[in-house]
């Protein structure tokens, strides 16, 4: 099966992070976040990724000149404009060979078309969904089009989806008041699309697949969704991007080591629920909480980063605070003794 996944966007929350570099392309802890998207991919069954192309498209082929990426095939689809998020899943699945099909969605499970099913992801999310079922669901239902649902404790923030016991969904309520919600489960940005759904999807312009196709797909009854509990976060924000990684490290998605082996911590530096990249050095007596260091960064004597992200090669000096998600460019410095709270560096990204 292939994917196609969406990594076109500018990445604007989370910058100066992503003023040069996609937000797939940030690391998250040990790689690159697009690598832990694919490998997730991969194990369960995925044998080609689309990379639907952008904001900064060399930045993917740069790293992955052979055209694999977590072990399996990697192709570049660019778009030539801005085409939206529908308008991106044509290009890239024509792109790749996908065609549309004049099959009956009923017959979305057959033998003849089974390997044209594709799967559509965002590419800024990380999830634990099991994908394989997921499709399996899919075929069971004959659906043209099916959504991953995810619960959430405020679904004022996102748009709600609610379904009818047989998993049809039955419209979309945009960032409902938490108190009159139909329900707390949203779109969670990954789906099933057999390739007839392209014939839905209008050339030559943008086109949302959220705003426009599936709601239409909607009022026809023709759109089916599953519901799972399985671990989701969007990292499109810095909070979001900090407690991501801290997931992959203190247990609660994986164990892997929040320190680098490369990276300088002096004996001294208090290191709490925090990540520090490779090659990065924290001095003595600094104080790190629920932060990002990033690769090449270095944090001063005595100084303070408290829910923050410390840009690559970036420098806080000497008894500096970072504190309420600062965020420090690539290369940033912050001289010594200055104090930023909720702040961006430099302040114009």
């Amino acid at each position: 099966m292939q994917a196609v996944i969406l990594v076109g966007g500018f990445g604007t929350r989370l910058r100066p992070l992503t003023r040069n570099v996609p937000k797939q392309m940030l690391p998250v802890v040990d790689r690159p976040m697009i690598e832990h998207v694919v490998a997730h991919l991969a194990a369960h069954g995925v044998t080609r990724v689309v990379l639907s192309l952008g904001f900064r498209p060399e930045a993917f082929s740069d790293a992955y000149p052979d055209g694999i990426c977590a072990g399996i095939p990697v192709h570049y689809a660019v778009e030539p404009e801005p085409l939206d998020t529908a308008g991106a899943v044509r290009f890239a699945a024509l792109a790749a060979g996908i065609e549309p099909s004049d099959e009956s969605a009923s017959s979305a499970g057959s033998a003849d078309d089974v390997s044209d099913t594709f799967l559509v992801l965002n590419g800024d999310v990380l999830t634990n969904l099991n994908v394989a079922a997921m499709v399996a669901d899919h075929r069971a239902a004959g659906a043209e089009a099916t959504l991953a649902l995810t619960e959430v404790d405020d679904p004022s923030r996102y748009g709600v989806v609610p379904t009818d016991a047989d998993g049809r969904v039955l419209g979309f309520v945009e960032k409902p008041d938490a108190g009159s919600a139909p329900s707390r489960w949203i779109n969670a940005g990954t789906y099933v699309l057999e390739p007839s759904i392209l014939e839905r999807i209008p050339a030559g312009r943008r086109v949302s697949i959220e705003r426009e196709v599936f709601p239409a797909m909607a009022a026809e009854g023709s759109l089916h969704a599953v519901q799972s509990d399985a671990y989701w976060i969007d990292t499109g924000t810095p909070e979001a991007y900090i407690r991501a990684q801290l997931d992959l490290v203190d247990g609660t998605r994986g164990d892997l080591p929040a320190v680098h082996p490369s990276s300088t911590v002096d004996p001294s530096a208090d290191v709490q629920q925090s990540i520090v990249m490779a090659g990065a050095t924290v001095g003595p007596g600094a104080h790190l909480l629920n932060s990002i260091v990033m690769g090449a960064a270095t944090v001063g004597a005595g100084a303070m980063v408290a829910h923050s992200i410390v840009g690559p090669g970036a420098h806080v000096g000497e008894r500096a605070s970072l504190t309420d998600l600062t965020v420090i460019g690539e290369s940033e410095s912050v001289g010594a003794g200055v104090e930023l709270t909720g702040a961006r560096v430099p302040a114009d990204s």
